[in-house]
């Protein structure tokens, strides 16, 4: 069933912004402490048996330094410099195998695959460790780890990782720098959505059912997961929902979206009760750079699917050739 406001409702929807004073003090003085540790961006080739791809194993180092894992794709026959797309990923994945990530380099782009730091999936572990410890309390998951402290929370890590991403990716000799999309879908989508806000100079976005947006509205609406590890986590810690609340505006994507400047393409589903197409629409909505949205109407959290892949497709090739 529709799990959300009327259709009609969604297209005017347009919330106040939950910006917490000195939004974007935190964030430079965040990304100016992971740039005193070298990228020290490696890329080593290896053979995955990939004929007609250059596939490497990848390792940069993100917030804190620590090194994040990944895989580069090139097509072998494309002549470089390359536009390269950089992928984020959903909730509890790891990078899996190379061969799982052949949608881009297909199209003719190079593509860079982010590792997300301490999660796992039930397909593939991941490969990267998270070496920060929760600071509180929490219930399983990552979205209560070190929620009582914006500089302790786990997402300023990996936002942190998502920016470091894009500039490995700008320092390959095979890509050009001025054309770097970022990508993603829920949580992939959340950590492309903090890229537009905090990286100059991007060519495009493909934001797909993003994840940490509106998010005081998403705790209220649904109670599916990740969002269900918050309203578990409020419901016993009774006196910390305020101080937990004003963490999460340092990280809630529509704050992102109004700092944007690149062209995006969203998607989101009227059927979604995991990030709710509220919280999609909002942020899109917000979204301060060119934008275009898909409206899936009978679709949940998996979005247009395939469709939504050929519509990213046909956006990249008019923004990149």
């Amino acid at each position: 069933m529709f799990t959300d406001l009327p259709l009609d409702a969604l297209h005017t929807y347009c919330p106040p912004r939950p910006e917490p004073a000195g939004f974007d003090a935190f964030w430079r003085r965040t990304l100016v402490e992971a740039r005193t540790h070298a990228l020290d961006a490696r890329f080593t080739e290896v053979d995955a048996g990939l004929a007609l791809l250059r596939t490497h194993d990848v390792t940069f180092a993100g917030f804190g330094g620590h090194p994040i894992r990944g895989w580069f794709l090139l097509p072998r026959a494309a002549a470089g410099p390359l536009p390269c797309v950089v992928q984020y990923l959903g909730y509890g994945g790891g990078r899996l195998l190379p061969h799982d990530w052949l949608l881009w380099p297909s199209a003719g782009y190079a593509t860079l695959v982010m590792d997300t730091r301490g999660q796992s999936g039930p397909n593939r572990p991941g490969d990267t460790p998270d070496p920060v410890g929760s600071g509180n309390p929490g219930v399983p998951g990552k979205l209560t780890q070190g929620l009582l402290d914006p500089h302790g929370y786990y997402y300023r890590r990996l936002f942190t990782d998502a920016v470091r991403a894009v500039e490995a990716a700008r320092g390959h000799d095979a890509v050009d720098a001025d054309r770097v999309v970022v990508a993603g879908h829920s949580q992939g989508g959340a950590a492309a959505l903090a890229a537009t806000g905090l990286v100059p100079g991007l060519a495009g976005a493909l934001i797909d059912a993003p994840f940490l947006t509106h998010i005081r509205r998403a705790v209220e609406v649904t109670d599916m997961g990740p969002y269900g590890e918050l309203t578990r986590y409020f419901a016993g810690a009774r006196d910390r929902i305020d101080t937990a609340l004003h963490t999460l505006d340092h990280f809630d994507g529509l704050n992102f979206a109004a700092r944007a400047t690149a062209p995006a393409l969203f998607g989101t589903a009227l059927r979604d009760e995991v990030t709710p197409p509220s919280t999609g629409f909002a942020a899109f909505h917000h979204y301060a750079g060119e934008k275009e949205l898909k409206v899936w109407r009978f679709n949940a959290h998996e979005s247009g699917g395939g469709e939504q892949r050929a519509a990213e497709i046909a956006f990249l090739r008019g923004l990149l050739g």
